[in-house]
């Protein structure tokens, strides 16, 4: 893999990552797409984006993120290691966790939890009005 614009570290990083899931570059089939999207007429005539394909799983990736085709195999790359974390770990995986973190933080309070959340807030604001100043 090309490491024109990715740094060694995160190169090696990613490779331990992939070594790590058992994903070799033999098992990868990779194609290179004509992009689409801003940029106009270069990303039109060039084929940037990449397709990988882990031959093993069936796990398929596009990825059109930067014009650079360097990156976006990098980025490709990284997505897959997502996918195959999400599809050995399951509900352990970090991407899981993150989802299931913004489920919590969007689900809707219970009415027991609402009204003490509202009966702090009315403790607080009379603190604060108990600060003002006393008048003579």
């Amino acid at each position: 893999m090309s490491e024109v614009f990715v740094g060694s570290e995160k190169q090696e990083r990613l490779n331990e990552r992939l070594l790590k899931l058992g994903i070799k570059e033999a098992d990868l089939v990779e194609k290179f797409v004509l992009g689409s999207g801003p940029g106009g007429q270069k990303v039109n005539k060039t084929s940037s984006t990449v397709f990988l394909q882990h031959v093993p799983s069936g796990i398929e990736v596009k990825c059109s993120e930067t014009r650079s085709r360097a990156l976006n195999r990098y980025h490709a790359r990284v997505e897959l290691c997502l996918r195959m974390e999400e599809r050995v770990l399951g509900a352990a995986s970090k991407r899981r966790q993150e989802i299931e973190k913004i489920r919590r933080q969007k689900r809707r309070r219970s009415r027991r939890q609402k009204q003490r959340m509202l009966e702090g807030k009315h403790h607080q604001s009379e603190k604060k009005q108990q600060r003002n100043s006393i008048e003579w």
